[in-house]
């Protein structure tokens, strides 16, 4: 148990004092071996998956933590081409952010360089476990991965071609380190594991990242829960409305980015609210949560509660609220919300500016979907996490969200008076 994660947080650091010295193309290598191995080891990471599916629903997990799990071809084709494409990224290790000659002839360069060792704690999902890999092996880290029991012979699997691809190119295999053992004990040894760990980063849902969050005593990247808001503003596009509501909703109901709560100025729901009602509904088939306005509208609706607002659904539930106005819907967000990802529907400019300037979130979105708050999507290729806190890296953290900074100083023999 704890023992396993000593003995592997150990080869961890170890490894990364070698990692952190290979050069792009060392790493761009290992990433094009892995690209290649999930592909060749497609049968036997789908033959391990079906056990986690089999097991999952066995134990009775809903189908929105079952799609989570679940891999197959064309996810695993996903996963291969996004590691091609973390491939065409630039390296951020290196990279200089600042450069100072000072009058006794010091030249100081600020670098970026690797963190070290990243610890994931992750629920479901094993395509982070793949994730976190490439990217701490880009930015010339090594990572410690401690899924959770609903996807361990995914994860087991993929870590397995994983050490595979990296052996095919004589990369230190310790770079990426699985813990098997998925028991509670093992999560708190990694809580605590300072001596060998330089950054714990929560991935899941908001119990998981509370918990990380409060019993940590390595520092925490933190990654938040998605309670995602779409405000439809008096001058919204109808048809417009629709389009952005049922995709941010409905195009994929277990991410964190999919919109949760539909916040309504009353004017534009005098109007168009029946219709719209009807449309989310009876046409998309999504059980609401109102206020009193929406119940009297929707026989079908629910009475909602302070607690159907702060809530990730997950699935085709949303909470509907009508306001009065922008500054309602902002202040509904800034107490609701978990700082992730909010748009607004307007045609308005003043009071678009005042939204997006308002809302405390990683990403604000003004007609356009939730959806879109993605490392893939902003150009950074797979990401570790969306950032909800607001020190060192926000929103999507890509490659640069997974480096340090070093002071590297040149004299010729100064001495300070």
């Amino acid at each position: 148990m704890a023992n396993e994660v000593i003995e592997k947080g150990k080869r961890a650091k170890k490894a990364s004092y070698e990692t952190n010295v290979k050069d792009t193309s060392e790493k761009n290598k290992a990433l094009e071996s892995i690209a290649h191995q999930l592909l060749t080891d497609m049968d036997i990471i789908l033959s391990e998956n079906s056990k986690d599916i089999i097991s999952g629903k066995e134990n009775g997990l809903d189908d929105a933590t079952l799609d989570r799990i679940l891999l197959n071809e064309t996810r695993i084709k996903a996963m291969s081409d996004a590691i091609i494409q973390l491939i065409q990224l630039k390296d951020p290790v290196g990279e200089i952010l600042e450069e100072i000659t000072k009058e006794n002839g010091l030249h100081i360069i600020k670098k970026r360089v690797p963190i070290g060792v990243i610890g994931m704690i992750y629920e479901a999902r094993p395509n982070v476990t793949v994730d976190a890999a490439t990217l701490s092996l880009k930015t010339g880290n090594s990572v410690l991965l401690r899924g959770s029991s609903s996807a361990k012979y995914s994860n087991m699997a993929l870590v397995a071609s994983i050490h595979r691809a990296l052996e095919a190119v004589n990369y230190p295999t310790d770079a990426v380190l699985l813990i098997e053992d998925t028991s509670r004990e093992t999560a708190k040894a990694l809580f605590t594991l300072n001596e060998y760990l330089d950054v714990l980063i929560p991935r899941g849902g908001k119990k998981l990242i509370d918990l990380v969050v409060r019993e940590s005593t390595v520092p925490v990247l933190e990654t938040g829960a998605g309670n995602c808001h779409i405000y439809l503003d008096i001058s919204a596009n109808v048809e417009m409305a629709k389009s952005i509501v049922k995709n941010a909703k409905t195009q994929r109901l277990s991410v964190c980015n999919t919109a949760e709560s539909l916040l309504i100025h009353k004017d534009f729901f005098n109007i168009h609210g029946k219709d719209f009602l009807h449309f989310l509904h009876h046409e998309l088939g999504i059980k609401i949560y109102g206020d009193e306005h929406v119940c009297e509208l929707l026989s079908d609706a629910i009475p909602a509660e302070d607690e159907h607002y702060a809530e990730e659904f997950l699935d085709l539930t949303l909470s509907i609220k009508v306001v009065e106005d922008v500054f309602e819907a902002v202040h509904h967000i800034n107490h609701y919300g978990t700082n992730h990802s909010e748009a607004i529907i307007t045609d308005n400019v003043q009071n678009a500016n005042v939204f997006l300037n308002s809302v405390d979130a990683a990403a604000v979105y003004h007609n356009a979907s939730t959806r879109f708050t993605d490392g893939f999507e902003f150009g950074y290729g797979a990401e570790i996490g969306i950032s909800t806190q607001k020190l060192h890296a926000r929103g999507p953290m890509g490659l640069p969200a997974l480096t340090s900074t070093k002071y590297f100083i040149h004299g010729n023999g100064q001495i300070r008076q």
